[in-house]
């Protein structure tokens, strides 16, 4: 596959198991985006080039346009190709209630949740346009987009709802441009993001709780990704695939 993979938050989790495993099915050139992980992320591009594959780390808080613009100046400088992007990049603030929902905490989530991804969405789509090899997009959601996270984290919710519309609208507005915009929804899924938001034991806790009787894991969520960037799911677009266990 001759084309170029952009994974936003590939230091770890979710986002670095998509490059990975980008890696391994035949993806040959793969953009590895960090925000302050400088060390994950420098793993993940050596395991991406263990496989054969060349990596490009690069760094940027999304949730500064001037910061995003820069690491596109560099890709729009590659050898053009079709393009994969695995919007990915997000963060979770400490677990609270609705009184703990400051106005500069939830700037911060919106920031980079919803900001930082719409602008990463726009500028990737430029080069798509200009280097005219067409592509595919595959924002991460969350499960918490429809079951709300009452109690534990309202305004990561609300950001993952934003994104699932957000994915819609481009889904039906790039469709003629031959871009395909589709999501996943992520449940109770193993990765730092629980420790981030405060509840290092939350699987644990509730781990057990989906249908499927456990948790998922990073790779079970980027096996959904690589499909729907791929060839294989070239008939689907505007479609959001929830990897939670039944949950």
């Amino acid at each position: 596959m001759s084309g170029l993979l952009i994974v936003t938050g590939a230091s770890t989790g979710i986002g670095a198991a998509t490059a990975r495993m980008a890696a391994f099915n035949g993806w040959q050139r793969i953009v590895v985006h960090y925000a302050h992980d400088k060390a994950g992320a420098d793993e993940t591009a050596a395991m991406v080039e263990s496989m054969g594959a060349q990596a490009y780390v690069v760094q940027a808080d999304v949730s500064n346009p001037k910061a995003v613009a820069k690491i596109f100046a560099q890709v729009a400088e590659m050898k053009p190709g079709r393009i994969g992007l695995v919007n990915n990049a997000g963060i979770v603030a400490p677990t609270g209630k609705l009184a703990d929902l400051t106005p500069e905490r939830v700037a911060q989530v919106f920031a980079v949740n919803v900001f930082g991804a719409i602008e990463v969405i726009r500028q990737t789509v430029a080069v798509m346009r200009d280097w005219g090899k067409g592509g595919a997009i595959v924002n991460i959601s969350s499960a918490a987009a429809r079951l709300g996270a009452a109690n534990q984290y309202v305004d990561y919710a609300a950001s993952k709802g934003a994104i699932d519309s957000l994915t819609l609208g481009l889904a039906d507005e790039l469709a003629p441009e031959g871009i395909r915009v589709n999501a996943i929804r992520p449940g109770l899924i193993d990765t730092p993001i629980h420790a981030k938001g405060g509840l290092p034991d939350r699987l644990d806790k509730i781990g057990h709780t989906p249908p499927l009787g456990r948790p998922g894991t990073a790779d079970e969520v980027a096996e959904a990704a690589l499909w729907l960037l791929s060839e294989r799911a070239s008939y689907v677009t505007r479609t959001i695939v929830d990897v939670a266990g039944g949950r």
